[in-house]
């Protein structure tokens, strides 16, 4: 157990680096390269070309909108009479926005007073047998107005006190203002991106008021024409205006501002986007109505009122969009993850040719060395031959002292012409050994004088 602990706390000391091998291998090769070549598609064609990873955007696009209408409708009813409807009648509300509401079709009720009546039969609380089932001051649920207490017999309802006449549910089968199909819609939009300092309208600042008056959007010949017709906007999105105004619905205008700053400024344009959003797959339940109510006097100050429930088509206006231009930053992050992407693709490789391959184990012993201490410069071979030569050399020096010290040690008395002899003759003694030493030949001949010279002292 402690051996393993000593391990695994050398271990952790350990340094790890990359060691470099060429693989003669072509199926990893093939591999490699395939590899790379998705990634520089990837960069190149996704990244940079379709995604634009070299530009900064910025998403947060403040717009601003408004609307006109303009149109005139003629209704002609058996309660009414000949009636016309303008912009102010049929747009709610009147000062237009982002969303605005135009009336198409509609169901009224004139001359409501506050009265006792009875109450609809299509109101489930309102139904009644007796007396008993009309509570007194209670609230008909869904209903018109309060219970009075008492049961009418003849409708079978309960009596209220509320706006009488109640509502007639009869809804017009053609719609009244079917008219409305050749209303125009004027949608003035003002964007800006705050990080680029850029603010664009989709009105052109040159355009004159006689082109506004005569022009109608379109998205090839006139796409900074801010006139639509109702039931242009209508049909695209796949319907049809005279089966919408019966009852309603609900159209979204989607106004998309995408932008390449890089590009000339009249390169941003707005496009447009229609949906229908009342309707889905699989429900029967469509359209869009609410009610409202005209107040009025007669001569004596009694108030009365002409209730409306209206049929009409909703539009939402909604604005979303982005804008890029060039930055050496995001330029710089996408190549650095393609950088990253290539060492993916080295370390799947590598895995696959040093654990899954044929032949694997060789080249792991390849790949992974363990070194563990800095390797000597010289060899072993090359110390022992120093060793050798320097232990030589040495013998040689420690033979020539021994020759020299018989020779004067021999004669520490002699005459000074002897003397001069013996000095003469150790000269020779070095030479010659000297000479022993560069060639083998002549060894003989140096240990022969120097023998006789070691005699020489006993002449």
């Amino acid at each position: 157990m402690a051996s393993v602990c000593g391990q695994l706390v050398n271990s952790i000391f350990d340094y790890k680096t990359e060691k470099f091998f060429i693989a003669k291998n072509k199926k990893i090769g093939l591999l490699f390269r395939i590899f790379q070549l998705a990634v520089i598609v990837y960069l190149i064609g996704w990244v940079f070309v379709w995604k634009k990873g070299y530009q900064e955007t910025e998403k947060n696009i403040h717009s601003s909108v408004f609307t006109k209408l303009k149109g005139v409708a003629l209704i002609n009813t058996t309660d009414r009479g000949l009636h016309v409807w303008g912009a102010e009648d049929y747009v709610i509300p009147s000062q237009g926005g982002n969303v605005f509401f135009i009336v198409t079709n509609y169901l009224e009720t004139p001359n409501q007073t506050l009265s006792l009546c009875a109450e609809s039969s299509k109101v489930p609380d309102g139904i009644c047998f007796h007396d008993n089932d009309c509570t007194e001051e209670v609230v008909v649920i869904a209903g018109h107005g309060l219970k009075t207490g008492r049961c009418i017999n003849e409708t079978g309802t309960c009596e209220i006190y509320g706006w009488c006449p109640i509502e007639s549910s009869h809804t017009p089968a053609v719609p009244l203002l079917g008219q409305a199909e050749n209303f125009t819609i004027y949608i003035r939009n003002f964007i800006g991106f705050p990080k680029f300092e850029f603010s664009k309208s989709n009105v052109l600042p040159s355009t004159k008021h006689s082109y506004l008056k005569s022009c109608y959007y379109d998205e090839v010949h006139h796409p900074y024409c801010p006139i639509f017709r109702v039931g242009d906007l209508v049909s695209w999105t796949g319907h049809s205006f005279q089966e919408m105004a019966i009852k309603g619905g609900s159209v979204a205008v989607g106004i998309d501002w995408t932008c390449d700053l890089d590009k000339d400024y009249s390169k941003c344009i707005p496009k447009y986007s229609f949906t229908r959003l009342d309707k889905s797959e699989g429900s029967s339940i469509s359209g869009y109505n609410f009610r409202f109510a005209r107040y009025y006097k007669d001569a004596t100050g009694k108030t009365y009122r002409s209730l409306l429930k209206v049929f009409g088509i909703r539009f939402d206006i909604m604005v979303n969009g982005q804008a890029g231009k060039f930055s050496i930053v995001p330029t710089v992050v996408n190549i650095g993850s393609g950088v990253a992407l290539m060492g993916i693709g080295v370390f799947c490789c590598d895995m696959i040719l040093v654990y899954m391959m044929n032949g694997s184990s060789f080249y792991r012993q390849r790949k992974f060395e363990t070194v563990a201490k800095k390797p000597e410069r010289r060899s072993k071979g090359t110390n022992h031959t120093r060793r050798h030569r320097h232990g030589h050399d040495r013998h040689k020096k420690e033979d020539h002292p021994d020759v020299e010290n018989q020779l004067l040690e021999s004669s520490p008395s002699r005459s000074p012409r002897r003397h001069k002899h013996r000095s003469h003759e150790l000269k020779e003694v070095k030479e010659a050994t000297s000479r022993s030493h560069r060639s083998p030949e002549r060894k003989a001949t140096g240990q022969a004088s120097s023998s006789k010279m070691a005699s020489s002292p006993k002449k």
